[in-house]
């Protein structure tokens, strides 16, 4: 039975299908019209390449079961994939405008613009499927690197709509600048969305908390059991490597209450968290040192 880091890495694999595809279509695309703004198309599809085959051997490493070494996994390999891919993108860039630059100065004319263009409609029609089933399975199991390189495959959409619109304007209007007008503004949007990878893939490997929408609902869970047993909830972190959540908080309880009623209720709270691993530290609720340690240092 295939477990679920291998369907995971079949979605990676996905993507360098994907990659393969259109960064054919599009290299056909640039070589028949000469337009400099899909060869930075064509480009983009090579770094979507590279971040495909990383995503895979990524995901792989981030399944690698926990060990004495590595107590809590290795999923935060994810956060590499992900980084590597955002700079990966910022290069691409670079490359775009050192080639789109040299045509404003000297424009050159576009060949076989229909047929570029829809070939390049296809490859664009490919990365936007792929984007959304990549989107879909990353949002699923909680990966960034399928989530990332969706997005990215959605840039790749984006950035092709707006190379298309481009040459498609340099046909009707003859007006051969706006080719490398459209390639460095398509490099620009690429910077952004690098940079934003990146930020993202800082922010797992700091130990960020789990989103907004999962804390709200475990502060919904403290508010009920505290309304119905009397307890009382304090120091709650949380922190989030790749798919993996951790939750840690503690517990004041009534001090007559029996160390296998605390435990009991502490494991009903677990299975409202499902998919998440806790950390729970059981506190008498009157005893005033109780309340000493509800910051990270005590």
């Amino acid at each position: 039975m295939p477990t679920a880091s291998t369907n995971l890495e079949r979605y990676a694999w996905l993507s360098v299908a994907a990659a393969l595809a259109t960064m054919g279509l599009k290299t056909l695309a640039w070589w028949l019209t000469g337009s400099v703004g899909l060869l930075s198309d064509a480009i983009e599809s090579l770094v979507n390449l590279a971040a495909a085959l990383l995503a895979v051997s990524m995901l792989r490493v981030a399944a690698t079961p926990p060990d004495k070494e590595y107590p809590y996994g290795l999923s935060k390999a994810e956060y590499f994939s992900a980084g590597t891919e955002g700079a990966l993108i910022v290069l691409a860039a670079a490359a775009i405008i050192a080639t789109a630059l040299p045509r404003l100065a000297a424009p050159q004319p576009l060949e076989a613009a229909g047929l570029g263009l829809g070939i390049n409609v296809v490859a664009s029609g490919i990365n936007l499927a792929v984007a959304l089933i990549l989107l879909r399975a990353g949002k699923a199991h909680r990966s960034i690197t399928l989530e990332a390189d969706a997005r990215h495959l959605m840039t790749d959409v984006w950035t092709s709509a707006g190379v298309v619109v481009g040459v498609a304007l340099v046909f009707a209007t003859g007006w051969l600048v706006l080719d490398p007008l459209v390639a460095i503004a398509v490099a620009a949007n690429i910077v952004w969305q690098g940079v934003g990878l990146m930020r993202r893939s800082v922010a797992g490997l700091l130990d960020s908390a789990i989103p907004q929408e999962d804390r709200d609902a475990i502060h919904k869970i403290f508010t009920e059991y505290s309304r119905r047993y009397g307890v009382s909830f304090h120091a709650l972190r949380t922190r989030r490597a790749a798919a993996r959540r951790f939750i840690s908080f503690h517990l004041l309880v009534p001090d007559e209450w029996s160390v296998a009623q605390a435990h009991r209720l502490s494991e009903r709270i677990r299975e409202l968290l499902e998919g998440a691993t806790i950390d729970t530290h059981i506190e008498p609720i009157s005893d005033p040192a109780s309340y000493d340690d509800q910051k990270l240092d005590r």
